[in-house]
């Protein structure tokens, strides 16, 4: 079975026997889907099966299909009928909807989100019409929710390792290289740089080093970025999660590309699920011939080791990356030489994010030319974002490049939740910057992002409204980039604790005017001086915050108040006497005893006991607390 032919076959063989006579029952089993509950429903599917003759399905588990905020998910698949998509769903309402479904025939069309797929059911919507999916482009995210990504057959069937194919069988490395330049691929993990030309520029060093130095093992390395540390930021874990062949694909043809003969994979250990799920798709790729010694009954060779990296912001970073797999202290060496020049013990090395390389066998297997026709000129193709924070539907999506924030945020993520305002998106994690509404139509590419003050980074996009006091957001990511800094450099080290330091006193009360401009001139020595990304990129969000919302900065200094109502030292709790209804709820709810009054008299709040914990306006129902 060493032919792709033959492989192919086998896959679709496979897949159809299992799918020829049974029905699917499927369950979305990635990371979200497990916290939300997803194990409890495929065993209560598991059980209802086993315990129904009537019922003849196979019970199976996918990765994320990206609709996180209605997990967990149950989908059924009848032979002849369209996918039906069930949720948030529990175990009790499994057991009745399969039954429902396989024996009394109702749908239970209340319950069902969409029709997965092209067809169409009855009043059910297709996905296409759901606002969640209808603006989506799904190419890095094509098999995720849809395969079982513990079956390679499954990836198979569906063009899996065509792309591996084509390069081995119909074209030289440099065409390879060729065609990834021709997509005009650029790098999803950071500024965008172009793949065809790191690509490039690794294959003339290795083709260089193999021909002064023919004894050698081997001559260069391919290496795939799975270090994902941005809060908020999931993107990468679910590929791996619901895709993990399609990385494993990327990297391979890129090893053949460049000339290299074996690959990592540095993946966080805190990623249990993609790590377990990686592993067993290595396994496999090798039994099938995917990997390994002469793959598909040629003379290339590639094989892949997975590294777990110990959870270091700063590994995300390539200098720091090859570091911590050669088992060093993961810290960042001055450029050049870059690593496509010398990396991973001194020989050329390409480093590329996991949906970089999930790209990859897409422009192999259908061509540069269809993939580029997505995007714009200088940013072709699609972006995944993990689509998080003060936004109705949240969960982890993928458009074409340049499409407006505005379309993100009120058409695929419905909007702010209880009617507030949109007040800021962040984009690109800790080393982007945080976007107002002004720029709500903003075209999401790199360009675009860059001349904003932000960046497209992996793909964190964190949604913020009204309530959000910017200071401190300013001040929450530098804690954290100050706390990733691994220390080697002074402009990280000892910069990002002095802003750190500023932000905190300005959000205590004890801020001075004079602040503003220490921050205004710190920021920009910090990012022009740092050894890495990681200081380069750590000024972005106070920059973005103090040019876009200066006004709350002031605020904060001169007014001695947090316009949001976020920063304790600035607020104070009172209850409105016109709206106050006595209800005693929260006088009980308080920890500090800080309310008094009797039943459905006016109680009053004491400033001094008042500890600023906010659950008297939490608890209450009549918008009595005032926040000022």
């Amino acid at each position: 079975m060493g032919s792709y032919s033959a492989i192919r076959e086998w896959a679709d063989k496979e897949v159809s026997q299992q799918t020829a006579d049974k029905a699917r029952i499927v369950i979305g089993l990635g990371t979200c889907g497990i916290a939300a509950g997803g194990n409890a429903i495929l065993t209560a599917a598991k059980n209802t099966v086993a315990n129904n003759d009537e019922i003849k399905a196979k019970v199976v588990s996918v990765g994320c299909i990206g609709i996180c905020y209605k997990e967990p998910l149950l989908d059924i698949e009848i032979p002849g009928k369209p996918r039906l998509s069930y949720g948030p769903v529990t175990a009790g309402e499994t057991k009745r909807i399969l039954e429902n479904v396989f024996i009394n025939n109702e749908y239970e069309h209340k319950k069902a989100l969409a029709v997965i797929g092209e067809d169409s059911f009855s009043d059910i919507p297709s996905w296409h019409e759901v606002p969640f999916f209808a603006p989506q482009e799904r190419t890095v995210l094509r098999n995720c929710g849809f395969i079982n990504p513990e079956k390679i057959e499954d990836y198979i069937a569906n063009d899996g390792y065509a792309g591996l194919s084509r390069a081995l069988l119909d074209m030289t490395p440099a065409q390879v290289v060729d065609e990834t330049l021709k997509a005009g691929l650029r790098g999803r993990g950071g500024a965008g740089f172009p793949a065809g030309r790191k690509w490039n520029i690794a294959a003339d060093n290795i083709r260089a080093l193999r021909a002064s130095q023919p004894e050698l093992d081997s001559y260069g390395y391919v290496i795939c970025n799975a270090d994902e540390g941005d809060p908020g930021a999931f993107m990468n874990r679910s590929v791996l999660e619901g895709d993990p062949h399609s990385v494993i694909e990327g990297m391979t043809i890129a090893g053949y590309a460049i000339g290299a003969s074996f690959g990592y994979i540095y993946c966080r250990a805190e990623y249990p699920l993609a790590i377990e799920r990686l592993k067993l798709a290595l396994d496999q790729a090798r039994e099938k011939n995917l990997l390994g010694e002469n793959i598909l009954e040629t003379d290339f060779s590639f094989d892949i080791k997975l590294k777990e990296g110990a959870g270091a912001f700063v590994c995300g970073e390539e200098t720091a990356l090859i570091a911590s797999i050669e088992g060093l202290r993961g810290m960042p060496m001055p450029r050049p030489p870059y690593p496509a020049q010398s990396g991973l013990w001194g020989k050329p090395t390409i480093i590329n994010n996991v949906e970089t390389l999930n790209n990859v066998p897409v422009i192999l297997a259908k061509g540069a030319e269809a993939w580029a026709t997505k995007g714009t000129e200088k940013s072709k193709g699609t972006k995944t974002f993990a689509l998080t924070g003060k936004v109705e539907n949240t969960g982890l999506i993928e458009v074409e490049l340049g499409m407006s924030l505005r379309k993100v945020i009120y058409e695929i993520g419905g909007g702010i939740p209880d009617g507030k305002e949109f007040k800021a998106a962040q984009t690109g994690g800790p080393s982007g910057g945080c976007l107002p509404k002004e720029q709500l139509d903003l075209p999401i590419d790199y360009e675009a992002l860059a001349k904003a003050g932000s960046i497209m980074g992996s793909g964190g996009l964190v949604i913020m409204d009204e309530s959000t006091c910017m200071v401190d957001v300013a001040r929450y990511f530098l804690t954290f980039t100050q706390s990733e800094s691994c220390g080697k450099c002074v402009p990280c080290r000892l910069g990002t604790k002095r802003m750190l330091e500023i932000l905190t006193r300005i959000t205590a009360g004890h801020g001075k005017i004079e602040d503003i401009a220490l921050l205004e001139e710190l920021a920009p020595s910090i990012r022009d001086s740092s050894l890495c990304g990681l200081g380069q990129s750590a000024p972005n969000p106070v920059l973005t915050t103090l040019k876009y919302f200066r006004d709350e900065y002031e605020a904060h200094i001169l007014e001695g108040r947090c316009p949001a109502g976020q920063c304790k030292a600035l607020i104070t709790y009172s209850i409105d006497p016109a709206t106050c209804t006595g209800c005693m709820v929260c006088m009980r709810a308080c920890p500090t005893e800080a309310i008094t009054g009797a039943r459905k008299e006016i109680h009053v709040l004491d400033p001094e006991l008042c500890t600023r914990c906010d659950t008297c306006r939490q608890v209450c129902k009549f918008d009595a607390v005032l926040v000022v």
